[in-house]
């Protein structure tokens, strides 16, 4: 029993370093396509419903940062991971405000602040440092998305600049029938970046765009953050 443990760990890890160096030679491809360094695109493995274990397998790969959605079961795996001191937690998913005391002690960037309501509650539970965050924008204007409209982020930005330090926007575009069908939601975000850099004077560098079926259009398109899931773990566990 031990030896079939021993055999399945390595095989499982085996498959993880593939599919994790895969990622990374193609995240490495798509920034040379477009002029840029493949240390100009953070790459975020998204580990919503992995086991820990798994996880630590991605991590022996060189995973250093973490995204999940649900506040909850982040805190569960933080505690599982413990001894993994240099990883960095990300919450990619909507946060509910009655979570927020909670996400505060996990994740170290927020990437979907979307109302003054969440920024304000944020900075009371947290006066020691501006937390750092990400608008969450909902370009294609999706019923079933969270986030701003494009035409509502500058006042947002008015209004939380000072009580969280905003390092930039997340989008999570429509579903597309292939990769190049979100190119146009991509270029609409790097955009609208561009246009509240240059009017509020804020330094907006990070853009959190792009997932396993269209990450290398995504930094194409001038992504910062990639957040890659199945590609890396394979399916999701249910």
């Amino acid at each position: 029993m031990v030896e079939m443990k021993e055999y399945l760990v390595s095989d499982l890890e085996r498959e993880t370093c593939e599919r994790f160096n895969s990622v990374r030679e193609r995240i490495a491809a798509a920034t040379r396509r477009s002029g840029r360094t493949p240390d100009s695109v953070r790459l975020v493995a998204v580990s919503k419903t992995q086991p820990p274990e798994k996880m630590r397998a991605v991590h022996r790969a060189g995973a250093r940062e973490f995204g999940e959605n649900y506040v909850q079961e982040a805190v569960a795996k933080r505690a599982a991971l413990a001894d993994l001191s240099d990883i960095r937690w990300h919450l990619i998913g909507h946060l509910q405000r009655n979570k927020v005391a909670q996400a505060l002690g996990c994740f170290g960037l927020i990437h979907s602040l979307d109302s003054v309501h969440l920024a304000s509650r944020l900075a009371r539970l947290d006066e020691t440092a501006p937390v750092e965050v990400l608008i969450q924008v909902n370009v294609d204007d999706e019923a079933t998305k969270h986030g701003v409209a494009p035409q509502e982020v500058e006042a947002l930005l008015d209004a939380v600049r000072g009580i969280v330090k905003v390092s930039g926007l997340m989008t999570i575009p429509a579903p597309p029938m292939a990769a190049e069908g979100s190119r146009r939601s991509f270029a609409r975000l790097r955009e609208l970046r561009d246009d509240l850099a240059r009017s509020t004077g804020l330094e907006l560098g990070e853009l959190s765009m792009g997932m396993s079926d269209d990450f290398e259009v995504a930094i194409e398109e001038g992504a910062t953050i990639v957040r890659i899931g199945r590609a890396i773990f394979s399916e999701r566990v249910r």
